[in-house]
């Protein structure tokens, strides 16, 4: 049974990325994902904010005294409350590179144009197979129009894809006024893979203590119809692999995903929830469905439930609403 699959250039031994999450701030932890089977490791974010924090501190304590110090960095952690600063995680890269043969995925997360972005250099340098662009924005501002918010994107991915040679995924959000023409944009300034989709973790507030506070749930298995239908509109409609992320949880996800065209599937709350070795059983099963089912490779099932045989998706993706709202039965 042939489970490997195709990811930005690289050959995986399987579809199951674990992505990124704390727990891959451990070597440890990092060699029991290649032990339970996992085809990569994107590792734990490095944000935009903690590179222009060293970068900050580094200028302060060069030119202190010259003139006042701006505070708009304390709405962001302290420092030390970042789990990994920016030259730890290139070590980081550096001690995953040499305790596992997978490949190892930086992750960079920002929201805007700027002198960070350079590090995604650095990340290759230190021995990173891909950089996963993580680009985290909510939009505010009312007199910023749809184009400007796509154009900054546009911009970060261009000036990431001009820093490095190795590949570039881009972990998107759903929230475009035209998702489609979004990841052909993305798609044709040489985007390697798009990851589908981001999560939003919305805060919560704190009745007892009248503060917003952050607010964390773990994923659960519905949470993978919006990317698994995007993903199934945008297969062979794009050069750009397709990675899908948020509610992969069971080998039923995975092999979803795999039909509606994924390249890889990434693995998070469910590490969490079962633990680390969750991927071997995951990987198991999958292949018990497969010779259940006489697949003799992943590639054989990728994209067979796409829409890429659809002339028209728009109408198929409105015959699909009608329908589940005609046949709804209390």
């Amino acid at each position: 049974m042939d489970i490997t699959t195709k990811y930005m250039g690289m050959t995986l031994r399987s579809p199951i990325v674990a992505s990124a999450s704390p727990l891959s701030e451990d070597i440890g932890n990092i060699k029991k994902m290649e032990d339970a089977g996992a085809g990569a490791v994107v590792l734990y974010s490095l944000f935009e904010e903690q590179i222009l924090l060293e970068q900050k501190e580094v200028f302060y304590h060069s030119t202190a005294g010259t003139y006042s110090f701006a505070e708009a960095l304390t709405y962001f952690p302290e420092a030390d409350e970042y789990r990994v600063g920016p030259e730890g995680y290139l070590d980081l890269i550096r001690k995953a590179k040499e305790a596992v043969k997978i490949p190892i995925i930086a992750s960079l997360n920002g929201s805007s144009n700027g002198g960070w972005i350079d590090y995604a250099k650095k990340m290759q340098e230190a021995g990173a197979d891909a950089i996963e662009l993580n680009i985290y924005y909510i939009p505010t501002d009312m007199n910023l129009n749809s184009l400007d918010v796509e154009n900054n994107y546009i911009e970060i991915v261009k000036h990431v894809k001009s820093a490095v040679s190795i590949p570039v995924a881009v972990k998107l959000s759903p929230f475009f006024t035209n998702m489609a023409n979004f990841a052909k944009r993305i798609d044709e300034i040489g985007a390697d893979a798009l990851v589908l989709f981001n999560r939003f973790y919305q805060p919560d507030i704190d009745l007892e203590n009248l503060e917003v506070k952050p607010q964390i749930q773990l994923s659960h298995s519905s949470a993978a119809r919006l990317p698994m239908r995007w993903i199934a509109i945008l297969k062979g409609r794009i050069k750009a692999d397709l990675a899908a992320t948020s509610g992969i949880q069971s080998a039923d996800d995975v092999i979803k995903m795999l039909m509606a065209g994924a390249n890889v599937t990434m693995m998070c709350s469910a590490l969490f929830k079962n633990g680390i070795y969750h991927i071997s059983q995951v990987e198991k099963e999958i292949i018990e469905w497969m010779t259940e089912k006489d697949y003799v490779s992943i590639q054989q099932m990728q994209g067979s439930m796409s829409q890429l045989n659809v002339a028209d998706p728009s109408s198929f993706e409105r015959a699909q609403y009608m329908k589940a709202l005609t046949n709804y039965r209390f």
